[in-house]
């Protein structure tokens, strides 16, 4: 073949840096918000955080600067009552941004080209209500709870290498996970210690706090806390024989066995599975583990009189603005290294104000149409749920279901009802037999409503359930009742039969 040049005319779609930088801190949560902010800080001289008692934070700022064009004002979304929601839409599409950023932007401006975004930074060191302990601290483990109470008992150095080789096998429930041999072969062959000596410093290790650690298995463990209660607890021998003996029909609910071969008669049985459900089966879950977290929402919605409100949190991001000294330092016609410099880390600062404003901008928009479509969410509950995909939200606010999927990750709502992510709003849909939708949602809602108010002694199967779902119109397999019953964490109708 013969080489040739050939000329082609053809269209395609190239995402510039500032398109990427924009959807990448779309996408961003919180704190991940602010430690990108920070990395852009320190990385440009011309970008700075503002005081909060700044005045160039107000609105009448940004009002200034909007009478320039080379100083487009910048300023946080007005809050959004939901009875003027199609007016802030009109208002947002004459000038909103499309997701096309255009590959430069003039160096010349008034400066006061700032931004003010919202999430919690560390208060200076004279706040006298921050506890540094409380929020860096590490969470205590169970092997360093057990460790510190070894260290109170006394023992000899072979027991005490036993214990420590003991605690390293408990698991996060308190249990100990590797058998007595194991522990033994493990041990240094010259402590010359025995099983029964290993034995001996699992009983000492099972008198420690918190009560029923160290335990085998279950049965073992529910013991160790029926021995630790006053001899003249109510049932508590009763309670003592169950558990030791029966615990597999317990477990089974076969409740009509169970007083057969432990000869106790219902109200008996009644008050020792009573005693027996104070037990906690897993000890160690008392002891805290790892650093507690924190959720910050970045959307607010209240009601004021009969209207939902709906603004953005202005605490979940820092604020940031253009350093006014550097920025009037740059000349347009000056090509020197320096003024290089600086209108090159100018244009990055303005597209970084740029896309935090975007991303505010969007996530506003966002927030504004769940909150207008799950308005019966917000005032009944869950069982008001719609149905809602990323489709629905996108084809609303004008963007592509990637955008929309990007906007409602890691991102949470403060509603009257809770804390929420956005995509807690968004589910699947059944049809009714009115030819309607409704939510998966509002079905678990509805899983939870009939379970806690059934027949503890005879308990809704999960057919039983559709029967009655279908009753209210709403059709529905079995099968899918029990994938909702157990995303709520249900137990099975045969785990939850009980005497009354």
């Amino acid at each position: 073949m013969k080489p040739t040049l050939v000329l082609k005319m053809g269209q395609q779609l190239t995402m510039t840096p500032q398109l990427q930088q924009a959807i990448r801190l779309l996408q961003l949560s919180s704190l991940d918000l602010q430690q990108e902010v920070q990395e852009a800080l320190e990385a440009n001289p011309l970008l700075e955080m503002a005081d909060d008692g700044d005045d160039d934070f107000s609105g009448d700022a940004g009002n200034n600067a909007s009478d320039n064009d080379d100083a487009p004002a910048v300023t946080m979304p007005e809050p959004v009552a939901l009875d003027a929601i199609e007016q802030h839409g009109q208002a947002q599409e004459e000038g909103s941004w499309n997701e096309q950023i255009p590959n430069e932007l003039p160096v010349d401006t008034q400066w006061e080209d700032v931004y003010q975004t919202s999430a919690s930074s560390l208060p200076s060191n004279d706040d006298e209500d921050w506890d540094f302990t409380s929020r860096t601290g590490t969470g205590e483990t169970l092997q360093s709870h057990l460790e510190w109470q070894l260290n109170l008992v006394p023992m000899s150095e072979t027991d005490y290498q036993i214990a420590v080789a003991l605690i390293d096998g408990i698991n996060a429930d308190g249990y100990l996970q590797e058998s007595l041999e194991d522990i033994l072969s493990s041990l240094d062959p010259e402590l010359e210690a025995d099983l029964d000596e290993v034995e001996m410093v699992l009983h000492r290790l099972q008198q420690f706090e918190p009560v029923g650690v160290a335990a085998r298995d279950l049965r073992e463990c529910l013991l160790l806390q029926l021995r630790q209660l006053p001899a003249d607890t109510p049932m508590l021998e009763q309670a003592r024989r169950v558990v030791d003996n029966h615990l597999e029909l317990l477990g089974n609910r076969d409740f009509s066995q169970l007083m057969r071969r432990s000869k106790l008669k219902e109200d008996q049985l009644r008050d020792a599975i009573a005693l027996i459900q104070t037990l906690n089966p897993r000890p160690g879950s008392e002891i805290a583990s790892g650093d507690a977290e924190y959720v910050i929402p970045d959307v607010i919605v209240r009601r004021d009189s009969n209207r939902w409100v709906v603004e953005l949190n202005q605490e979940s991001v820092p604020k940031v603005r253009v350093n006014n000294t550097y920025a009037s330092m740059v000349r347009r016609a000056d090509t020197s290294n320096d003024n290089t410099y600086l209108r090159n880390h100018l244009q990055e600062a303005r597209w970084f104000i740029k896309s935090l404003q975007s991303r505010n901008e969007t996530l506003m928009k966002v927030a504004t149409q769940i909150v207008e479509h799950q308005r019966g969410f917000l005032e009944h509950g869950e069982e008001a749920m719609k149905p809602l995909v990323l489709h629905d939200i996108a084809e609303a606010v004008g963007m592509h279901e990637s955008t929309i999927s990007r906007v409602t990750t890691q991102k949470f709502m403060h509603t009257p009802r809770g804390i929420f992510e956005l995509k807690y709003f968004f589910s699947s849909h059944v049809s009714t037999s009115e030819g309607g939708e409704f939510s998966s949602t509002a079905i678990r809602a509805l899983i939870r409503k009939l379970v806690a108010a059934e027949n503890p002694k005879k308990p809704l199967s999960d057919s039983k359930i559709a029967g009655l779902l279908e009753e209210q119109g709403i059709h529905v397999a079995r099968r899918t009742i029990a994938k909702y019953r157990e995303s709520l964490n249900i137990a099975p109708s045969s785990e939850r039969k009980r005497l009354v």
